[in-house]
């Protein structure tokens, strides 16, 4: 499978399980992302994104979107989207 990097992760909310990204290419709803970093490495699809606690579907370059994610990440991991 190929990986196309689209962003990184600015912000982790360990309680509530929540990485904020900061995307440089589009993502939507139920496509998958690799989450990479010095100690992360998480695939997971994404199951809803937020900005500034909206529900949305898609989210395009410049966004800083919010999701809910499997496992621990932290700030300057970098996130791929899987490209099947």
């Amino acid at each position: 499978m190929e990986e196309k990097p689209i962003g990184k992760v600015t912000h982790f909310f360990g309680r509530i399980s929540v990485a904020v990204l900061d995307l440089t290419e589009p993502l939507k709803v139920g496509e998958t992302i690799h989450i990479k970093g010095h100690t992360t490495d998480l695939t997971q699809k994404v199951e809803s994104m937020q900005v500034e606690h909206k529900d949305i579907q898609e989210a395009k370059p410049g966004d800083q979107v919010a999701i809910k994610v499997t496992g621990r990440v932290h700030e300057y991991d970098v996130v791929y989207k899987v490209i099947s």
